[in-house]
């Protein structure tokens, strides 16, 4: 199977990269995608990472409006990538503000999406 993964902060990328071990045991022709970190890159192979985190991620409101185009163009990149690489699942985990328009996108073209440690209600 081909999983796309998206993960947006340093804890996201510990759980992705110890999924993506999970799955390799399972699954050992498992090919991987993904915008994570360094742990997801010694997990899935670095020349799997599409972005790291640290590209993509902005906290606060100031820093949201500041970056918007940024964020909006990084949105358009991942969907483009996951468009053309075809997975088979794609697998978001937690970092709500992009990976719940992610989510959504996925939905309306008939992506199979799971949400891995999905945010947390009350604090969103």
């Amino acid at each position: 199977m081909k999983y796309y993964l998206i993960a947006g902060e340093p804890s996201g990328d510990l759980h992705g990269a110890n999924l993506i071990e999970g799955l390799r045991k399972a699954d050992p022709e498992a090919e991987f995608r993904f915008w994570g970190g360094d742990r997801m890159a010694e997990a899935g192979g670095r020349q799997n990472r599409r972005k790291h985190y640290r590209e993509t991620s902005f906290f606060g409101i100031v820093q949201v409006l500041k970056n918007l185009r940024t964020i909006r163009r990084q949105m358009r990149e991942c969907r483009e990538d996951v468009a053309a690489w075809h997975p088979d699942a794609l697998i978001l985990i937690d970092y709500p503000g992009f990976n719940m328009k992610m989510a959504r996108w996925a939905r309306e073209n008939g992506i199979r999406t799971f949400y891995y440690i999905a945010p947390k209600v009350w604090a969103w």
